[in-house]
């Protein structure tokens, strides 16, 4: 069938998380041309949409983005020539839409802190987060907060992570960002 659209998003694990979610939808992306394409960082935005977007492959196109990485998304589809984007209204109109922080913390809000910490447990990593617990700069702080930092502190766990996180949403809690990216692409027609 060949691509029609593309979703791009920073890294693997964003990328892992919503071909997990699309699976658990019962969607095939592959059989629907919706690619899935991890950046490498938001600094590659520019390059992506001009490999896929209106001046290249002229692919339909949307993204999800954390909050810190905004005005690299903002420039990029600027730059591209897909959109101006002057707020997040005007970025989702565009396909682009923003995780709270990031995507760990939209996760961790969606399932509870108690049910992550128990797939920390799953994942045999729990005396690795107590211990993380326990450091000075983190003692103390809302367990939500530690958690999201946890998944950032060993190369592999975000990626290793999010498919699983994934796995044990509940999908009438899905955050808004991820089903809202897949909704888009569904309704998206290439440029």
């Amino acid at each position: 069938m060949g691509s029609r659209a593309v979703i791009l998003v920073e890294g693997l694990s964003d990328k892992h998380a919503l071909e997990t979610l699309a699976r658990r939808r019962d969607r095939d992306l592959d059989s629907e041309g919706i690619d899935v394409v991890a950046m490498g960082g938001s600094k590659n935005i520019t390059a992506f949409l001009e490999r896929f977007g209106p001046a290249g492959q002229g692919l339909a196109l949307a993204g999800l983005y954390d909050a810190g990485e905004e005005a690299d998304f903002r420039r990029g589809l600027e730059r591209a020539g897909v959109g101006v984007a002057f707020d997040r209204d005007a970025m989702e109109r565009l396909g682009f839409y923003r995780c709270v922080e990031d995507l760990e913390d939209e996760l961790i809000r969606a399932l509870g802190a108690e049910a992550v910490e128990q797939i920390v447990e799953e994942q045999g990593e729990l005396e690795m987060w107590r211990t993380f617990q326990k450091q000075p700069a983190w003692r103390g702080r809302p367990k939500e907060e530690q958690l999201r930092r946890f998944f950032g502190t060993f190369a592999g766990r975000k990626i290793r992570s999010a498919p699983v996180l994934v796995e044990a949403l509940d999908l009438a809690r899905v955050p808004r960002p991820l089903d809202a990216v897949l909704a888009h692409v569904t309704a998206a027609r290439p440029a």
